[in-house]
């Protein structure tokens, strides 16, 4: 399928260039709290992509109807208003992860992202560039969140997406995989300062990845900071 030139741009940003993590060093508090499993990574991954996608394409629709002195404090209601909705939701549909999550779930609303691409993008473009944008946004920090969780989990337990099927349903227990059998543990990676120090490793090889594209003289996309809005 054809992609235009500015799909592909937005998508090279949100996954790689300016990734919410390793480009933005943003959300590092629910980074390092939650991926002590890929499970629990991939469940607070999901429940931060649907909230990024909503508010963009809300914000978006609705850019020309808010008045720019109070557009932050619109944007904050209307964030906290589909976190508290998917709350709700985690809450009824899938109760254990909603347990093992807890707090961090509510605290999506005070998420830097979240409000930094609704005021930098969202309320600047139309509502598929927005929507795009934070599909894309939403995936790139959901696969950060998975690869933490994964290399922290098989570091610290030999397993990877332990409980998946407990947590996330019957459906995803094809995920559960143990990957060192008889493995006696690494406990220090399950703990905060085993996050702080596989995080560091990762954002080590993106940027050990940069140079080698760099030194290959392989173009990486950057977004330009605006890109024209289209006639409504």
């Amino acid at each position: 399928m054809f992609i235009s030139e500015t799909y592909r741009k937005i998508a090279a940003d949100g996954i790689w260039n300016n990734n919410i993590v390793f480009g933005q060093n943003l959300a590092l508090c629910p980074l390092l709290a939650v991926t002590g499993t890929a499970t629990n990574g991939l469940g607070m991954g999901l429940a931060t992509l649907v909230v990024i996608i909503a508010s963009n394409g809300l914000i978006s629709a609705a850019r020309h109807l808010i008045p720019g002195e109070i557009r932050i404090p619109i944007f904050v209601l209307l964030i906290a208003a589909l976190v508290t909705l998917v709350d709700i939701l985690m809450n009824a549909w899938a109760h254990e992860l909603y347990k093992v999550l807890g707090l961090f779930i509510a605290l999506i609303v005070t998420n830097c992202a979240l409000l930094g691409r609704a005021e930098a993008f969202a309320s600047k473009q139309s509502v598929k560039h927005a929507l795009w944008d934070g599909l894309m946004m939403g995936l790139g920090f959901t696969l950060v969140l998975v690869a933490l969780g994964a290399a922290r989990e098989i570091s610290a337990s030999g397993t990877l997406f332990a409980n998946a099927s407990v947590l996330l349903g019957e459906s995803f227990r094809f995920l559960e995989v143990t990957v060192i059998p008889g493995y006696k543990g690494f406990l220090l990676m399950a703990l905060p300062p085993g996050g702080f120090i596989m995080l560091a490793f990762l954002i080590v090889g993106k940027r050990l990845i940069d140079q080698k594209l760099a030194t290959r003289k392989v173009p990486v996309t950057v977004l330009t900071p605006v890109i024209a809005e289209e006639e409504s």
